[in-house]
């Protein structure tokens, strides 16, 4: 199955924070899995570090680095149909970094593994 890590999803598994769900942690876990992780996400981590928001453990390319390609997941670029796909969405939610990770697992029919139920709204499967 291919699968699309949410923020917090990618946070909490470099954490290996208690508040991954058991089914989540073994859906990134499980070897049969791809696991993507979108430009956005590295977007939205990079915003909210830079407002005192996020604190990382390194420099946004250091932790792509050492903690998302090193752990075998790969990076979900943003195209034109994802962005297209943004403008065809209803407004479920008003979170521009959730509505493109959205977009974009309905383009590339994709799972998202994240806590935030406001996915199931846009069709999206979502794996908690």
């Amino acid at each position: 199955m291919r699968l699309l890590l949410d923020t917090h999803t990618l946070l909490w598994w470099v954490d290996d924070a208690p508040g991954l769900s058991r089914r989540a942690r073994a859906a990134v876990a499980d070897p049969e899995n791809e696991c993507l992780f979108s430009l956005a996400s590295l977007w939205e981590m990079a915003i909210k570090a830079s407002l005192g928001k996020l604190e990382l453990p390194a420099t946004i390319e250091a932790f792509v680095e050492r903690h998302l390609v090193a752990g075998g997941f790969r990076a979900l670029a943003i195209d034109v149909a994802h962005v297209a796909r943004v403008a065809q969405l209803p407004f479920h939610h008003r979170d521009p970094f959730d509505r493109l990770l959205a977009a974009q697992a309905l383009e590339e029919e994709l799972a998202i593994v994240s806590r935030d139920p406001v996915f199931k709204s846009y069709g999206v499967r979502r794996i908690w």
